[in-house]
């Protein structure tokens, strides 16, 4: 081999790393988009004007951007055992972000690449001992795929701690498929697995029997035909708020902050629902997970980014109550507080609340 070419060679071993990825690039990744947000969200507490608060809204850290960057560390890499925790990250972060579509519109941006991780780990990572938090990622999909693929772990990973734990995320999943006697026994079944065979494994500063105590909460009186909790707190001014103040009306319950990552997207269609509805028995009611004084800023006088009542919740305590694990989260409830949808916003949201307000009458502003 010439000298020339040995130096060629020498090159490309030392670029191979960077190119392949790194879990050092991908931690820096994650580290950078966190601190970012963390800066970002001083900067709207300290905007002092209306053009302020528009300007430092605007300058949020872009989400797409981010996991974008991140998926090119990883995609090369998708067989290692390192890329399992970032990839977890990146399918927490992935699932609610979109971009415009070329029909207008925004479609969603990530989904082949979720599908990717989805394949990696059953091709290359069932077996792994890492999977724990891979398991509880998979349930921010709320994808089907995602679904079969903690049922197989839970049914065949070598380690039981990690069995018990993909089968507290198939129990959290089945959740959204409905209330059906056959997939209660399923739900139970799986959360009776998570808290015998994991109920010390730690996820996210909680436990797993913590948090299949949480499921077991929200089967008891926060499944679909319970009647909601009354959450009692205040606005950002002091304020006392009921939910029950809002008897008679079709209620959207929005737990919310500025920090999710398809924040603009969540508050723009809150907006769009909130005008189509007006003059009409509805209000949408936000739980706001904020500082207060940054969710002040959002919600003052002059600024239109938000438009509804909120519970100033910064100590999460609301939250716990009704036992929010992501945001954002919906409740659509009727005028007794009935549960009749949860789950994301979109479009089921906006199909269960006309479906209550057919046939209401309208009120006067």
């Amino acid at each position: 081999m010439s000298k020339l070419c040995a130096i060629w060679f020498l090159v490309g071993l030392l670029c191979l790393p960077e190119a392949m990825g790194s879990p050092a690039e991908a931690a820096r990744i994650q580290k950078d988009y966190e601190q970012r947000m963390a800066e970002w969200s001083l900067k709207v507490q300290a905007a002092a004007t209306p053009e302020a608060r528009g300007l430092a809204w605007d300058s949020r850290p872009d989400a797409v951007a981010t996991v974008d960057a991140l998926w090119r560390v990883l995609e090369p890499a998708l067989a290692e055992e390192w890329t399992i925790l970032p990839a977890a990250w990146f399918l927490r972060m992935a699932p609610t972000l979109t971009r415009p579509g070329e029909q207008g519109g925004a479609v969603p941006a990530f989904s082949k690449e979720i599908e990717a991780v989805r394949k990696a780990v059953e091709t290359h990572h069932l077996a792994s001992k890492q999977l724990a938090p891979m398991c509880m990622a998979l349930v921010a999909n709320a994808d089907p795929r995602s679904l079969a693929l903690l049922e197989k772990i839970q049914g065949s990973h070598p380690d039981k701690k990690v069995q018990g734990v993909a089968a507290l995320g198939a129990a959290m999943l089945l959740k959204s498929l409905g209330d059906e006697e056959d997939l209660m026994k399923k739900r139970l079944t799986y959360l009776r697995k998570a808290i015998i065979e994991s109920d010390d494994v730690e996820l996210d500063n909680t436990t797993v029997a913590k948090l299949a105590e949480d499921e077991l909460y929200i089967i008891r009186y926060l499944s679909k035909g319970r009647e909601a909790p009354d959450l009692k707190g205040a606005n950002t001014g002091g304020k006392l708020m009921k939910l029950s103040d809002y008897k008679g009306k079709v209620v959207v319950l929005l737990f919310w902050s500025a920090g999710m990552s398809d924040a603009a997207r969540v508050l723009e269609s809150s907006r769009a629902l909130q005008a189509k509805h007006r003059g009409k028995p509805f209000t949408l009611v936000g739980v706001n997970g904020d500082a207060t004084e940054q969710l002040r800023k959002l919600e003052m006088e002059d600024n239109t980014l938000v438009t509804w009542p909120n519970f100033s919740d910064p100590q999460a305590k609301l939250m716990g109550e009704y036992r929010v694990g992501s945001l954002p989260l919906v409740y659509v409830l009727d005028g007794s507080r009935k549960i009749h949808y949860v789950g994301a916003p979109g479009a089921f949201v906006e199909l269960a609340v006309e479906a209550l307000l057919e046939g209401m009458p309208a009120i006067s502003e």
